[in-house]
């Protein structure tokens, strides 16, 4: 899920700005992903051959009946089994840390405090940190969590617009600095549960697996950390972060997911 912050003009320059702006973000995750094939083909996969191979099964008439059959047995049931196996321990994860209190704060509280010095250094807090950690089952809970933990609601709330995701997010100090980094940190994380299962499908080695999803991956924590530094060093000049305490840049947040 990326989360883009827009302009303050409406019409065609600000549908614009999101369009070029969702482009880029896609652009570097292609050019990312030849940067990364071309490094393990000349370090850890160097001299192993390649090879891919497509078997077309035999061409038959449509049989209507097996389709929706074999649908409902390989996709359906596929997905809820997922669903039961993963997606329901982590569902009652995420309720403990947000019910269960210690000391007059939730344990997501406690573990977003932790989090926070380590987030800090990459442009993140705890609370995104915490969210991307937690929405290791599904990458779609990452937002709902953030919002979660920000109102301190203990259940994944759904906002009534835009402008109230606005206020939330600035009223937590997100700038679009903030949110450039998250981005970055979106695209370049670690893979979710469902992606990992199938490296080790195809791999069939948990070592192929653990080095893709154990956290953290290089190219995610170091270009969140280059941006932030240089923003920091441009905020210095009074150049970059000028707009984030009028926050011009969050008049209109478009969500892609």
């Amino acid at each position: 899920m990326f989360f883009v912050a827009g302009t303050a003009q409406s019409g065609l320059l600000s549908s614009l700005n999101s369009t070029l702006i969702l482009t880029a973000v896609i652009v570097l995750g292609i050019v990312m992903t030849f940067c990364v094939s071309s490094l393990l083909s000349r370090t850890v996969l160097k001299g192993v051959p390649s090879s891919f191979t497509l078997e077309l099964p035999p061409y038959r008439r449509p049989q209507i009946g097996k389709v929706i059959v074999r649908s409902i047995c390989d996709r359906t049931l596929f997905v809820l089994g997922r669903a039961v196996a993963v997606a329901a321990p982590a569902g009652l994860l995420i309720w403990v840390l947000a019910k269960a209190n210690i000391g007059g704060l939730t344990i997501l509280a406690h573990c977003t405090r932790f989090l926070d010095p380590f987030a800090h250094l990459i442009g993140l807090d705890g609370v995104i940190l915490m969210a991307f950690i937690l929405g290791f089952p599904a990458n779609e809970i990452v937002f709902p969590i953030i919002l979660m933990a920000y109102m301190a609601t203990g259940n994944l709330t759904d906002l009534p617009s835009l402008m109230a995701l606005k206020s939330i997010l600035v009223q937590n100090g997100w700038t679009w600095l903030t949110a450039l980094c998250t981005v970055l940190f979106s695209l370049m994380h670690w893979p979710c549960s469902t992606t990992c299962l199938t490296i080790h499908k195809e791999t069939g080695s948990w070592k192929w697996t653990a080095a893709w999803t154990m956290p953290p991956r290089p190219s995610a924590w170091k270009r969140a950390l280059i941006f932030w530094w240089r923003a920091v060093q441009c905020s210095a000049q009074q150049t970059l972060l000028q707009p984030c305490s009028t926050s011009p840049a969050f008049e209109r947040i478009t969500i892609y997911g």
